[in-house]
């Protein structure tokens, strides 16, 4: 059985992940995604990590998954975990040293202005109460750099969504190529949101990188 350590993204909650987490364990495995301390200005991208670690059962066979500017998070919990794999889902991939706030310009973002970016293809319901759920970011992690030198020394993975509209799927494969170097993506077909709008499929994938 392996335990899916889950961080979710910016301005969100554990919650966003509870469908995904609910076929995991269907399947036989653990998943854990709290709240991390994001609108704590007392508290930093390690800070986050150590919330994720401490929310887990176990530290054996752990599989990290960072999702959005979970991606900033995860790679920091799977360093720490010697996780089995890191799996980063429409994620934010950090350079050494890059502060997160630099990220945006670093890596040639810009605005799709596409409307509605995040729920499109969710449930209206599942949309309306993620969205009530909503929290704001605390500026101290946006300025402080990454800490680690490297992307950590575990199989990696990233899941691209070729229907996201606010990473574009031609944006997010450039990113990757960037910054993981021969890693391809695995591709689902989902908005941003997919462990809201695409949970069970989302689950299959991450359960082909469980040991």
């Amino acid at each position: 059985m392996t335990t899916f350590a889950i961080a979710h993204g910016g301005g969100d909650v554990g919650w966003s992940w509870h469908l995904v987490a609910n076929a995991l364990q269907a399947k036989g495995h653990t998943a854990v995604a709290p709240d991390l301390p994001i609108e704590d200005e007392s508290k930093d991208l390690t800070d986050w990590a150590t919330t994720l670690i401490e929310a887990l059962p176990s530290t054996e066979d752990v599989v990290v998954v960072g999702h959005s500017f979970g991606g900033f998070v995860a790679p920091l919990a799977a360093e720490r975990l010697n996780a089995s794999a890191l799996v980063l889902v429409s994620a934010m991939i950090p350079a050494p040293g890059e502060a997160p706030g630099d990220w945006w310009a670093n890596t040639g973002y810009e605005d799709p202005g596409l409307e509605d970016a995040f729920f499109h293809d969710v449930p209206p319901a599942l949309a309306a109460e993620a969205q009530k759920r909503e929290r704001g970011m605390a500026e101290t992690p946006m300025a402080k750099p990454w800490p680690l030198d490297k992307m950590p020394d575990v199989p990696t993975h990233f899941i691209l969504c070729t229907e996201d509209r606010f990473f574009t799927p031609a944006f997010m494969r450039r990113v990757v190529a960037d910054r993981l170097g021969d890693i391809t993506p695995v591709e689902l077909a989902a908005g941003h949101c997919a462990s809201l709008s695409k949970p069970n499929e989302l689950a299959t994938l991450l359960t082909a990188y469980a040991r």
